[in-house]
């Protein structure tokens, strides 16, 4: 008799696989490491992707160009630029397209809407200019007010106080 241990073939191709150098591992690829400062650095938009369209109606109004306003980058902080004076602006519908945009959570969404909607009601007149659209706005602000995120409550807030 031998002593030569018999394999299955099955067992023995499997034995093979498993200690053949050349084969390749099936464990995914190890994925590079994310630095700290990639928290810091916000993703660009790519004009050209696939989700370049704005979300909501609030950006897709500021990205057609409806709000007579834009942010200004400055290096401590931020303010809007108006393409014309805030006290020529009709309040109907700017002032509630700005209501609206309180529920943003996205930059620069969340500064232009919450400093638009101050920086209207900071006009000459504007308490008459905006007293008739309150059945518009109540339902805006109110929906802020609901909302679950804790900035976007803070905002409607401010915007109620003002």
């Amino acid at each position: 008799g031998s002593n030569v241990l018999r394999m299955s073939p099955k067992t023995a191709v499997q034995k093979r696989k498993t200690s053949s150098p050349l084969q390749s591992s099936p464990e995914p690829a190890i994925k590079p490491q994310s630095k700290p400062s990639d928290k810091l650095n916000p993703k660009t938009i790519d004009p050209f992707g696939a989700h370049s369209r704005p979300h909501s109606a609030f950006a897709a109004i500021y990205a057609k160009g409806g709000i007579p306003c834009r942010l200004v980058h400055g290096s401590v902080r931020h303010r809007l630029q108006w393409e014309c004076l805030p006290e020529t602006v009709p309040f109907d519908p700017l002032l509630v397209t700005l209501a609206e945009g309180l529920r943003e959570t996205k930059h620069p969404y969340t500064f232009v809407s919450k400093e638009g909607f101050k920086e209207l009601l900071m006009v000459e007149g504007a308490t008459e200019k905006a007293i008739p659209l309150l059945p518009h706005l109540v339902p805006v602000l109110k929906a802020s007010l609901a909302h679950s995120d804790d900035e976007v409550f803070g905002r409607g807030l401010d915007a109620l106080v003002q």
